[in-house]
């Protein structure tokens, strides 16, 4: 054995003061050697050329198809928990805070002061869903609504031992929610773990994207006033949800009876979008998120609905007086959950934050929750700072590192925006400004109109019927518009080639949302197309004056009002089906022929 330099073996044994026998000296001595020859051959190593490894030893990346498989073992996971009702894990109730916690003064009195004086600075964090089949790192359900913890398995719920495998099909939606913001794609990226006690998160920590986010920089135009504004953003972010707990007598965890934890949401992939402080009032908060609401939903990478959770948003609030650049100490809201809510939360919180500026109080860092039933932003907890979440780089996963060809993939198929699109509505299609903007903040409308029209080449009919009769039935989203954008176009068709009336038209619509059934299959069933025999209705129309001699003579000798009563009795005959405007020309032309 070749004898290192550095080791004096007999001086180490006298100065640990410990006793050896022969094998153990042996044993203990080459242990040592090889420890000090291995430092040594590491220390000589030439360094000038070796690429840094991200991990201690160079993998392959790793990435999983978007595929649902079901974890069937469910009954082990729920066997961990401390107290269970049905599949739900329900967490002791807390302690509620006192009225001096929740950061109530005594501000009965107060009034708001100028509002020249002072500005407010507001930052917007959107959560999205993204609309995969699977969550980000397993292959549980991401559907919505099925019985609580009944889309877990080990790697959502934090078991010891399982590990994340990243969902690809995430990382594209979120390629195509940056190249959409104006973002810089960041070839490399890295997630990490946010550390935190919460109930609902399972791990105790978050797998997020801190240092390293996919996308950095970035805007999203809003128009305010007929002016358009730049907002712009800060970075989008992947990472994962957290479960969902359901509070019982209090609208948070403090003060709550109980709280219920289901653990479906765990896992499902998320992206968060930061903006900069560029925003000043409510109604721009709202209107920006409105807008990248109509992104997310264009883009087919998000459903947008806020009531199911989808789409969650959380504003940074502070205020300063005019003319400073410096930034105040802001509050967080969470809690919003439409887009009255942002409006109204945001609108309370920088009235408050006035009133407390005005009557001496230290507005604190804080997160509060906004309280629908109350209108009002209640404290949940202190601030948290970036440093207490702990951040670190994820040991079981990977950097992700993008490549141009990737990323130009979906640069090239990216739909119309919301804005171009409601400008080409005004100017193309001459629709008025609340039209386009209905069509701009709903996609999904857009889409379907626009199917329309490659079946029926007249949008302000179109819109006529989408606007007042299709949304009638529709109002909760496109979901429940069951009649196909070729039927309708069919449909108008008839209606201008006087098959029907619009009369019947609209009975058809109804009937249509009410039995499931095609229109035209409505049509034909029922017999309800026009008569447009000119024979059949000159028929009707003579039988008619015959029955009604004496409207007849009074209509010759001058009450032509009774003109609409005749085409009344028509109608009522034919129980709506004669054209009515051939009705008018053979009535007309018979009651001229009369002496």
């Amino acid at each position: 054995m070749k004898k290192n330099k550095y080791l004096d073996f007999e001086n180490l044994i006298k100065l640990s003061a410990i006793t050896l026998d022969d094998d153990e000296r042996k044993i203990f001595q080459k242990e040592l050697e090889d420890f000090l020859n291995y430092s040594e051959i590491i220390n000589n190593f030439p360094v000038e050329n070796l690429k840094a490894a991200s991990h201690a030893v160079e993998k392959e990346v790793y990435f999983r198809d978007d595929i649902v498989k079901k974890w069937d073992n469910l009954d082990k996971l729920l066997n961990n928990a401390p107290l269970i009702e049905d599949t739900s894990f329900i967490v002791p109730p807390q302690k509620g805070r006192t009225a001096d916690e929740n950061g109530a003064h005594d501000m009965s009195n107060a009034k708001i002061i100028d509002h020249e004086e002072y500005e407010a600075v507001i930052g917007l964090e959107v959560h999205a869903q993204l609309k995969t089949k699977s969550k980000l790192f397993c292959s549980c359900s991401t559907e919505f609504g099925k019985k609580p913890n009944s889309n877990t398995c080990p790697v959502c719920t934090g078991q010891p031992g399982s590990l994340p495998v990243l969902n690809m099909e995430a990382v594209n939606m979120a390629i195509k929610a940056g190249l959409s913001a104006n973002c810089q794609i960041n070839m490399h990226s890295v997630f990490a773990r946010k550390n935190y006690f919460y109930p609902d998160l399972p791990k105790a920590y978050q797998i997020s994207q801190f240092e390293e986010p996919i996308c950095s920089k970035g805007y999203i135009e809003i128009e305010i006033d007929g002016k358009i504004k730049k907002i712009r953003l800060n970075r989008i972010h992947m990472e994962e949800d957290a479960g969902k707990l359901v509070h019982i007598g209090a609208p948070g965890i403090w003060g709550s009876k109980a709280s219920a934890v289901d653990f479906n949401r765990t896992g499902i992939p998320l992206i968060e979008i930061v903006t900069e402080p560029d925003i000043n009032s409510a109604k721009e908060a709202k209107e920006y998120v409105i807008m990248l609401r109509a992104i997310l939903v264009s883009l087919g990478i998000c459903d947008g609905n806020m009531e199911e959770g989808s789409l969650r948003c959380d504003a940074n609030i502070s205020i300063r007086k005019k003319g400073e650049t410096i930034l105040g100490t802001k509050t967080e809201i969470k809690n919003m959950n439409s887009f009255k809510a942002i409006e109204r939360a945001i609108d309370f919180e920088i009235k408050r934050q006035k009133k407390m500026k005005k009557f001496g109080f230290e507005i604190f860092q804080e997160t509060r929750l906004w309280d629908e039933s109350s209108q009002k932003t209640i404290l949940m907890r202190s601030k948290e700072e970036s440093h207490d979440y702990r951040y670190f780089p994820d040991p079981d996963l990977l950097p992700l590192v993008l490549t141009k060809d990737w990323i130009e993939s979906y640069n090239k198929v990216l739909p119309e925006l919301p804005l171009k699109r409601k400008k080409k509505y005004i100017e193309k299609y001459q629709f008025s400004e609340d039209e386009a903007k209905l069509f701009m903040t709903n996609p999904d409308y857009a889409d379907y109109f626009e199917e329309v029209l490659k079946f029926y080449d007249k949008p302000r009919n179109c819109a006529n019927w989408f606007f007042n009769e299709i949304l009638c039935y529709a109002s909760s989203g496109i979901k429940n518009i069951i009649i196909t954008p070729y039927d309708l176009g069919q449909f108008l068709l008839k209606i201008d080639n006087d098959e029907i009336s619009g009369k019947i038209g609209k009975y058809v619509i109804e009937k249509a949302f009410e039995s499931k059934k095609s229109l035209n299959q409505i049509i034909e069933e029922e017999n309800l197309k026009q008569i447009t025999d000119n024979s059949t209705i000159e028929k009707i129309i003579i039988k008619i004056l015959e029955k009604n001699k004496n409207e007849v003579e009074s209509y010759k000798n001058g009450k032509t009002n009774l003109f609409a009563f005749f085409v009344g009795q028509v109608m009522k005959e034919t129980k709506g089906k004669a054209n009515p405007k051939l009705v008018n020309k053979v009535l007309k032309s018979k009651l001229d022929e009369i002496q």
